[in-house]
């Protein structure tokens, strides 16, 4: 991540994004030594959730970003207020298994968009009022109008930010 800042400000840029959600565990050690600012995926998620009023996020996303209790999005979002919630083991395990055996290959299986969907409806039985879809693979299967819970969408937030960023 560093290298890569450091290529795009000797190019000439103002500024740097990452869509890789598991990436961001690395980001404190980078943040450190960048030479041009980044704008944080998660810490973009938690700005749209406390702006839409959400006050318990679920989180899915490979096991890397869920794991520990997702400490890249808990900070991110604890800071604004808000609680951040994991599928549980089986979900945990279901969400994980599909992103790498079906979504990195594009396999969209409709028993699989079905199955998240039943991972959202428990995070929505555990209290969640959204979702994030901390995987930019996730938003390929998970359709918003079909989501038990409003989707925060971390590829689409982040790509939003940045070009509202370059253009001021």
């Amino acid at each position: 991540m560093l290298e890569s800042a450091r290529l795009l400000a000797s190019a000439g840029a103002d500024f740097a994004i990452c869509p890789d959600n598991s990436a961001h565990l690395a980001f404190d050690y980078v943040e450190r030594e960048t030479p041009i600012p980044w704008l944080h995926i998660a810490r973009v998620v938690a700005e749209e959730a406390r702006r839409r009023g959400f006050r318990r996020v679920g989180v899915l996303g490979t096991r890397y970003t869920m794991g520990q209790g997702a400490p890249v999005y808990s900070k991110a979002l604890t800071a604004l207020g808000i609680e951040t919630i994991v599928p549980e083991d089986g979900d945990f395990e279901t969400v994980d298994r599909i992103i790498f055996a079906e979504l990195v290959d594009g396999v969209l299986k409709d028993a699989s968009r079905q199955a998240y969907n039943r991972v959202i409806a428990r995070l929505a039985e555990r209290g969640c009022d959204a979702v994030a879809l901390a995987c930019t693979e996730i938003p390929l299967l998970v359709r918003d109008n079909e989501s038990p819970l409003p989707t925060l969408d971390s590829t689409r937030l982040l790509a939003s930010a940045a070009l509202r960023k370059a253009v001021r």
